[in-house]
C-alpha cells in the first residue's frame, strides 16, 4: 500500500515538473514573439508642444505637433502636421506649417515633409509674406532654412518664384531663390 502511494506521489511529481517546464516554454515562445519590430516606436505624444529659449532667455522658437513618435532605433522623433515658429521680438513671428517632419537625433536638423507654407504676418517692418514651397530642411538653434524645391514668395500682389532657397529667420533675416528666379509685381 505504502509502495502505491510513493509510486502516486512520484506521478504527481514528476507530472508537475513536466508540465512546468512546458508553462515555461510557452512563456519563453512568447516573449520571443513580442520583442519590438525594427524602427517601432517607444515613446509618443499626441498634441506635442517644445518651446525653446534663446541666448537672452527670450522665447527663441515653438514647435508644435498633432502627434509625435519617437524611435529608439535611430532616435529620430517623426512629426504629423508640425507647425514651428521662430520669434524675433518686437517683429511678428515667422509661421512655418508642413504635411510631416522628422526631427534628427539630437534635435540639429527638422526635415519637413510635403507641402510647406512660411508666413510672417504684416508689421511696420513690411508687408505680410507668405511662401510655398515643399521638403524643407530647418536647422532650429540658427533659423535657418533651405531647399531645392520650387518656391514661390508672396507680398500683397507681388509674386516670386524660383527654385531652391535658403532662409535665415532671425536679425538680420534673409531670403534668397537659388536659381530662375521669376518676379511678378504690382506697380501700384
Amino acid at each position: 500500500m505504502i509502495a502505491k502511494h510513493n509510486a502516486f506521489y512520484g506521478y504527481v511529481i514528476a507530472l508537475a515538473i513536466v508540465s512546468s517546464l512546458f508553462a515555461k516554454w510557452l512563456i519563453n515562445e512568447e516573449v520571443e514573439h513580442r520583442e519590438a519590430a525594427p524602427h517601432s516606436a517607444d515613446f509618443f505624444s499626441v498634441g506635442y508642444k517644445k518651446w525653446q529659449m534663446n541666448e537672452n532667455g527670450d522665447l527663441g522658437s515653438h514647435l508644435t505637433a498633432n502627434k509625435m513618435a519617437h524611435f529608439s532605433d535611430d532616435g529620430t522623433t517623426e512629426l504629423e502636421n508640425p507647425l514651428m515658429f521662430f520669434y524675433n521680438v518686437p517683429n511678428p513671428a515667422w509661421q512655418i506649417q508642413a504635411e510631416s517632419g522628422k526631427l534628427e537625433k539630437g534635435g540639429e536638423t527638422l526635415w519637413l515633409n510635403g507641402k510647406v507654407e512660411i508666413e510672417r504676418a504684416t508689421s511696420s517692418q513690411g508687408r505680410e509674406l507668405i511662401i510655398h514651397t515643399a521638403n524643407l530642411q530647418v536647422l532650429p538653434k540658427t533659423n535657418f532654412a533651405q531647399t531645392s524645391e520650387l518656391t514661390e514668395l508672396k507680398s500683397g500682389n507681388n509674386i516670386t518664384t524660383g527654385l531652391g532657397m535658403k532662409a535665415t529667420f532671425s536679425a538680420p533675416v534673409h531670403l534668397e531663390l537659388l536659381a530662375n528666379v521669376h518676379g511678378n509685381y504690382d506697380k501700384k
